[in-house]
C-alpha cells in the first residue's frame, strides 16, 4: 500500500512539474491585402473593437510596455472573460505582445502575441497566437483550444475584413 501511495505522488509531482516546463501554443495567420501601417493602425484603434471584433471585445489602458490593460475577451456564443494582462512589446508596424495569467502566477499563464509582417508593398502577413504555461496548463487546453483557436481565426478574418474595406483611408 505505501508503495502504490509513493508511486501515485511521485507520478503526480511528475506531471505537476512536467507542465511547469511545457509550452502549449494556439496560433493563427492571415494574409490581409494591404499595407502594415494601414493593417497596424487599425490593430490599434482599441476603441473601435466593439464594433468590429469578435474574439476581444474591449481594450483600455496605456499602450506602453510594462503597464496594465484592461481586456475583455469571449468568442461568440460565450460569456466574456475579463482579465489585466500586462504589456511585454509594443513595436510599431511589428508587435504587439501581453502575458497575463489566471488567478496566482504559474497555475496557467498565457503569452498573447501578434505580428505584424510585411510580405510585399501592399499586403501584411497578421499573425495571432498565444504560448499557454503554468500547472493546470493542460487541463485548461483541453477545454478552451478549440473555442480559442476559433476566436483567434474570427478576429483575424474580421480584421482582414475592417482593414480591406477601407476603414481609416
Amino acid at each position: 500500500m505505501k508503495l502504490v501511495l509513493i508511486i501515485i505522488v511521485v507520478l503526480v509531482v511528475s506531471l505537476v512539474v512536467l507542465n511547469q516546463f511545457v509550452t502549449r501554443s494556439i496560433k493563427s495567420e492571415i494574409s490581409i491585402n494591404e499595407s502594415v501601417d494601414k493593417v497596424w493602425n487599425v490593430f490599434m484603434d482599441h476603441k473601435e473593437y466593439s464594433n468590429w471584433n469578435p474574439f476581444i471585445r474591449q481594450i483600455s489602458g496605456p499602450m506602453e510596455v510594462g503597464k496594465i490593460l484592461s481586456v475583455t475577451i469571449g468568442a461568440e456564443g460565450n460569456k466574456p472573460m475579463d482579465f489585466t494582462p500586462i504589456i511585454l512589446v509594443n513595436e510599431t508596424n511589428k508587435e504587439f505582445r501581453w502575458v497575463g495569467k489566471f488567478g496566482v502566477k504559474g497555475v496557467f499563464d498565457g503569452e498573447h502575441y501578434f505580428f505584424f509582417e510585411k510580405t510585399d508593398s501592399n499586403q501584411t502577413k497578421f499573425t495571432q497566437g498565444e504560448n499557454f504555461t503554468g500547472l493546470l496548463s493542460g487541463i485548461f487546453m483541453l477545454t478552451i483550444r478549440e473555442e480559442t483557436e476559433g476566436g483567434f481565426n474570427a478576429m483575424n478574418k474580421a480584421l482582414k475584413d475592417r482593414v480591406e474595406n477601407n476603414y481609416l483611408r
